[in-house]
């Protein structure tokens, strides 16, 4: 695996090192040893898939008020992702970096605990996969909206889906931020 931070303090692209042959591709997607040469948590305890069978899907912007880190991959399909930084004491507070995600390129991107995470579908019949470091607990959840001023995120195609609960999330100010 290949791993680049991006403009994000934390944020990691995940490329494969694939091996081809006559029967296609085979390549390593999680390893522990790797992650933790990075720096990067490697405890998984849960893993979850979202299909999207609309192009213009968007899910997010979601965060957690618990120490979660999630690695994201697009396995069918392709998204537009999004990660925030809500971490106050970062030097990239407040702000995002977008990544194309997608069945074609087989990337993923590691996002740190205390980060909002959202996606917009690029394409019908998308499918994320995420491994999450904590099990999910409703009162761990909270969100922003996807359009909030303060993160000025630039989406590349129109929004035509969303539910009423990311639609209606509060927006973002630095007093609602996690202290840590």
């Amino acid at each position: 695996m290949i791993f680049t931070e991006t403009a994000l303090k934390d944020v990691f692209l995940i490329d494969l090192e694939p091996v081809r042959d006559e029967r296609g591709m085979f390549a390593r997607t999680w390893c522990q040893r790797e992650f933790e040469a990075h720096g990067i948590s490697a405890r998984w305890v849960q893993s979850s898939v979202s299909v999207n069978r609309q192009k213009g899907t968007m899910r997010g912007l979601h965060s957690k008020t618990n120490a979660e880190v999630r690695l994201v991959r697009c396995t069918a399909g392709a998204i537009y992702d999004v990660i925030v930084d809500l971490r106050p004491a970062s030097p990239t507070y407040c702000q995002y970096v977008g990544i194309t995600l997608s069945a074609d390129n087989h990337r993923a991107v590691y996002v740190p605990e205390y980060c909002a995470h959202g996606f917009l579908t690029l394409k019908q019949d998308s499918q994320v996969l995420y491994y999450m470091s904590e099990f999910y607990a409703p009162a761990n959840e909270r969100g922003f909206r996807w359009d909030d001023p303060v993160f000025k995120i630039v989406w590349p195609a129109p929004i035509l889906i969303m539910s009423e609960k990311d639609r209606t999330w509060p927006p973002f100010h630095k007093g609602n931020a996690l202290p840590l």
